[in-house]
């Protein structure tokens, strides 16, 4: 998706999006955006209002809808990505079918100056060590919430037997507090489950949003992020983001782990991290459960977003597969599984926090379809939530037809 080029481009906007008025004076703007040079579709860029906490997310065909609230159609609106310049319009101009052509700019490693003190440069490692040391100065130190969508999609061998996707509030502590946030579980939207292999009724089925929410590299302290010994560290390259750029950082744990940090050369907060873990020949990082499951891979994915100068988590998404075996010694495999959970924020609340709306009410002993209420329309017709996808319509078509 990153292409680097010898100077900087231009951005190129062509006006072909649309804007409307929701049934609740919400303001929508709508459109695609896609690479200058390929006209390929940019997955998972952000769309924000500049200074403020509300945005959404390109789905992954680079399509989005932003619904903002009353009151703010003159605000600017500012679409982001690495490895892109970030543009900026205000919202009150988007017109109809608009397509937004984002340009990679490029900047030579070279060029950049990457300098520890006058005289001597700063090494991949220690890159890596300044921006963990800086954590305390980039992420939050009081509590906060975030509101949000997840999507949970699970498949056994080429089949999907699942697709949940609900709205949340998260209630964050410090960064310091070693815990999972508490949930607010606002509303769901789809919840299909189709007749799974048999195995799955003796194993327990765990609370999806709480299985991801625990994986948090920064507030648990692990990972890639510690530049320490055993982890090798090489600096890529340099790519944009936002109006500045950020080190792209290869790590490698031999054998099983590898992952990919992009650090901001000014402030050195995490942006992004990439972290996984890969089973080689078989042999797994892990020990297989005792009812015959073992992890081959797992694929963590963490971005952050910056408000009032502090870093918040904008985007994390968890992958992995399951080698279920007949039993713990068995070499039979049943089936391969595929779960799929993603996070998207669409609201940062930092201030007032004990008279803003929150109820801790998700009950992290029972799956989140055992929670639904009656489908909301009026609330999901105005939530910032990444649209759907042909790919994705099939899917809820498909287990909708085998759930009917």
């Amino acid at each position: 998706m990153f292409r680097f080029l010898n100077s900087y481009t231009t951005i190129i906007l062509v006006l072909v999006s649309f804007t409307s008025f929701s049934q609740n004076n919400s303001f929508s703007i709508s459109g695609q955006i896609l690479d200058l040079e390929t006209s390929e579709p940019i997955p998972y860029a952000s769309v924000y209002i500049k200074s403020e906490s509300i945005g959404t997310t390109t789905n992954e065909d680079g399509f989005f809808v932003f619904h903002i609230p009353s009151g703010k159609e003159e605000s600017t609106v500012i679409i982001s990505i690495i490895g892109y310049s970030s543009i900026s319009k205000k919202a009150n101009t988007f017109t109809k079918n608009q397509k937004i052509f984002l340009s990679a700019k490029a900047t030579n490693l070279d060029e950049v100056t990457i300098m520890a003190s006058k005289k001597k440069e700063l090494t991949a490692k220690e890159i890596v060590k300044k921006a963990y040391e800086a954590i305390e100065n980039n992420y939050p130190s009081q509590p906060y919430i975030l509101e949000g969508y997840v999507r949970d999609l699970q498949k056994e061998d080429d089949r999907y037997v699942e697709y949940l996707e609900c709205a949340i509030k998260l209630l964050y502590q410090s960064y310091k507090v070693k815990r999972e946030p508490k949930v607010d579980l606002v509303e769901v939207k789809t919840s299909y489950l189709a007749e799974k292999h048999p195995w799955n009724k003796n194993s327990e089925r765990k609370n999806s949003i709480i299985d991801l929410v625990e994986d948090d590299l920064i507030r648990f302290d692990y990972g890639s992020i510690k530049g320490k010994n055993g982890w090798k560290y090489k600096i890529e390259s340099v790519l944009p983001y936002g109006n500045g750029l950020v080190y792209k950082i290869n790590c490698v744990d031999k054998p099983f782990q590898t992952s990919t940090l992009y650090i901001d050369t000014k402030t050195f907060a995490f942006v992004r991290i990439e972290l996984t873990r890969e089973a080689i020949k078989n042999r797994s990082w892990a020990r297989r459960f005792s009812n015959g499951a073992l992890q081959i891979y797992y694929s963590l994915v963490l971005e952050y977003q910056e408000y009032n100068g502090k870093m918040y988590l904008k985007y994390q998404k968890e992958e992995d597969n399951w080698r279920i075996f007949k039993g713990l010694e068995s070499n039979k495999v049943l089936f391969t599984k595929y779960p799929k959970k993603e996070l998207f924020i669409n609201k940062i609340i930092t201030q007032d926090l004990e008279n803003y709306p929150f109820n801790s009410n998700m009950d992290i002993g029972s799956s989140i379809e055992n929670q639904a209420k009656i489908f909301n329309a009026a609330f999901w017709n105005s939530y910032n939530i990444p649209t759907q996808t042909a790919k994705e319509s099939k899917i809820i078509s498909e287990l909708r037809n085998h759930t009917n």
